[in-house]
C-alpha cells in the first residue's frame, strides 16, 4: 500500500481517451486504478486494472474499494466511459436510449458515489466528467438529442457536486471535447470532422489528457467546464 503517491480512477480506460489518461497521470507520478470491460490484467506497483463494467452497481464499488485496498486512497476520479449515437431524433431506438442512459449516467453514478464515500473520508479529493461541446453548441447536420439528454446530465451535475461537496476539501469539473481523434472514427470522415470546429481540425487525444491534468492541478477552480473543442463552443462560424 502507497500513502504518499496520489491515485487516479479512470474508467473507459482501454484504448482512445482513457488510454491516454492512463499514460498521462501515470507519467505525473500517480498511481492509476483502470476500468474497462475488456482491460487487460495489470497490477504492479504504479497501475492496477480492474475488469468489468461500469454500469454494473457492484462495479463502481470494486473499482473504489480496489484502489482503497492496494494505494491507500483516491485523490481523482476521471468518468471517460461513454458512448456517442448520432441519429435523427425519431430513430433513436429504445435500445439506443436504455444503452446511453446506462452508460453516459449508470456509469458516471455509482462509482463517483462510491469515489465521493472515500473522498469525504479523506477530506479531499476531484471528479473529473468527459462531457461534450455538443452539449452547449449543437451543430446542425450532427445529430445529438441522446448527447445532449445523457452528458448533459453531467455537464449538470459537475457543478452541483461543485457545490455540495466545496466546504469539504472535493472539487468537481468536466471537460467538454470536441471530436478527437480516436480510434472510433475512421479515416475517411476525417475532413468532414475538422469542418466542425472553428480552428479547422480534429483534437489530439493528448489535448483532452492535457485538459484533465490542468483541472487536476488547479486547486481553485471547481463547477468548471473546460471546453476543448477547436473554438465550436463559441457559436455559428
Amino acid at each position: 500500500m502507497n500513502n504518499q503517491r496520489k491515485v487516479a480512477v479512470i474508467t473507459g480506460a482501454s484504448q482512445g481517451i482513457g488510454a491516454g489518461l492512463v499514460s498521462g497521470f501515470l507519467e505525473r507520478g500517480y498511481c492509476v486504478v483502470a476500468n474497462s470491460r475488456s482491460i487487460k490484467a495489470e497490477d504492479s506497483p504504479s497501475l492496477l486494472t480492474v475488469a468489468g463494467d461500469i454500469t454494473d452497481p457492484a462495479v463502481g464499488v470494486r473499482v473504489i474499494q480496489r484502489a482503497v485496498e492496494k494505494f491507500g486512497r483516491v485523490d481523482t476520479l476521471v468518468n471517460n466511459a461513454g458512448m456517442f449515437i448520432a441519429k435523427p431524433f425519431t430513430e433513436y431506438t429504445a435500445a439506443d436510449f436504455a444503452a446511453k442512459l446506462s452508460l453516459n449516467l449508470a456509469g458516471f453514478f455509482f462509482v463517483s458515489q462510491q469515489a465521493v464515500r472515500q473522498m469525504l473520508s479523506q477530506q479531499s479529493g476531484h471528479i473529473v466528467n468527459l462531457t461534450t461541446t455538443l452539449v452547449n453548441q449543437p451543430v446542425k447536420g450532427v445529430p445529438s438529442a441522446l448527447a445532449s439528454l445523457t452528458k448533459g446530465g453531467l455537464d449538470a451535475v459537475t457543478r452541483s457536486l461543485a457545490i455540495e461537496y466545496a466546504d469539504q476539501g472535493i472539487r468537481v469539473n468536466a471537460v467538454a471535447p470536441g471530436v478527437i481523434k480516436t480510434p472510433m472514427h475512421a479515416p475517411e470522415t476525417y475532413d468532414f470532422l475538422s469542418r466542425l470546429h472553428p480552428l479547422g481540425r480534429m483534437g489530439e487525444i493528448q489535448e483532452i489528457v492535457e485538459a484533465v491534468l490542468y483541472l487536476d492541478s488547479a486547486s481553485f477552480v471547481t463547477g468548471e467546464t473546460l471546453h476543448v473543442d477547436g473554438g465550436a463552443h463559441a457559436g455559428k462560424w
